[in-house]
């Protein structure tokens, strides 16, 4: 019993009962032109119901309406937001125009599901309001004071206890009608394959953006945190005064461009319209080298071809590719002889960075790890390759970029 009175409580299945009369007006305004709303006959009963069809088809061919439809089926044939009982899925139902002759038959034959749906609804509901007061009536006394399809005979105070009986049929009635328009608007007034593929691809635009955020956070702070880590544990084993401003310093400046880096990559997530700035880019290698120099790592660096005229891109790229690859180094091998060479050549970019392996790493050349994948990502997102692995002995990450 409970359950069957739930729909009593949710105010869902009045708005429904609304949305559906709503749909009424239009047979009941064109029925006051021809053929009337008194004695009606049978025929002219299924000419109020046919009669306005055209005009609704007619209707449903501008293409606003159909947003206009989408708009009321979302706010009054679901759930809101402060609804006792909800769910938070999408309703499935478009709020856009009709793009294509398909949407405006969809939405004429919604339109006309709709009509008919509420011209029977008004009906019902007329019918079993009559039933309720007629009762009321009996129990007073005055079986006349309505005058139901189906009518009541006699009087009596025991009519009194059926006088809810025909509201509660009715709200399970509606209740019922209601969550059938619901899953109607779906079929009728959901997103057409166009509107489908518009939206997996703004999704998948945003899931890419999302992606390359993560990633420059990943290589920024991560490069920024292993220094600073690295550096720490240097200063406090060697005991140094002198080495240890020095540490505190690459600290700082290593932080500091972290928080730049930072604050350039929350600017984009916030969408504030403010220019995010510039990337750093493959000419500015020099800072990357010297903050892996100051850590303890001793770094020979071969640098041939010239690294300003790089195209943005690539040379963006090479940029992160090269911080997570020194910070990988200082990660897992810690301050160590570390080989880096940088060729541009005439029709592509070289990169490779070699440094010992660390103690006991016998898995080393398999060359997993988040870090190394996004490598891998990065440059097949340009066209160009990366490997890593063990070559003599060594950690070898070998990459190519193509210029073009």
């Amino acid at each position: 019993m409970p359950r069957l009175l739930l729909p009593l409580t949710r105010a869902v299945t009045y708005t429904r009962w609304l949305h559906m009369l709503v749909g009424a007006i239009v047979p009941f305004v064109c029925a006051l032109v021809y053929p009337g709303l008194v004695d009606l006959s049978p025929g002219d009963r299924v000419l109020i119901a046919v009669l306005p069809i055209p005009l609704v088809l007619a209707a449903a061919m501008v293409p606003s309406v159909r947003r206009a439809e989408g708009l009321q089926a979302r706010l009054m044939l679901f759930p809101g937001p402060h609804a006792r009982v909800r769910t938070d899925e999408d309703p499935g139902v478009s709020a856009v125009p009709s793009a294509s002759w398909a949407d405006r038959a969809r939405t004429g034959a919604w339109m006309v599901l709709r009509m008919e749906a509420g011209l029977a609804v008004a009906v019902v509901t007329g019918q079993l309001m009559a039933l309720s007061l007629s009762l009321t009536g009996a129990a007073l006394g005055d079986s006349d004071l309505a005058d139901p399809l189906l009518r009541v005979s006699g009087t009596g105070w025991a009519y009194a206890l059926l006088v809810p009986v025909p509201v509660l049929v009715l709200i399970m009635v509606v209740a019922g009608a209601g969550a059938l328009m619901a899953q109607a608007s779906r079929r009728l007034l959901g997103p057409s394959v166009k509107e489908r593929l518009s939206e997996l691809e703004r999704r998948t635009e945003q899931l890419l953006e999302r992606n390359h955020i993560a990633r420059e956070l990943h290589d920024t702070l991560g490069h920024a945190l292993t220094l600073a880590v690295v550096q720490a544990g240097a200063a406090r084993t060697a005991a140094d005064p002198d080495f240890t401003d020095r540490a505190l310093e690459a600290i700082e400046e290593t932080g500091r461009a972290a928080l730049e880096d930072l604050e350039r990559v929350l600017l984009v997530l916030r969408e504030t319209g403010r220019p995010a700035g510039t990337r750093p880019a493959l000419d500015e290698a020099g800072r990357l080298l010297d903050s892996a120099r100051s850590s303890g790592a001793r770094v020979d660096a071969e640098v041939t071809g010239p690294l300003e005229h790089l195209p943005g891109p690539v040379s963006r790229e090479a940029y992160r590719m090269l911080q997570e690859a020194l910070t990988n180094v200082l990660r897992h091998a810690g301050p160590v002889q570390v080989g880096v060479r940088i060729a541009v050549e005439e029709a592509r970019l070289r990169l490779e960075v070699r440094n010992p392996l660390p103690a006991g790493a016998s898995v080393a050349g398999t060359g997993v790890g988040s870090g190394l994948r996004g490598i891998r990502e990065r440059a097949a997102l340009l066209g160009g390759e990366a490997r890593a692995g063990q070559d003599c002995g060594q950690w070898l990450l070998h990459v190519e970029l193509p210029l073009r």
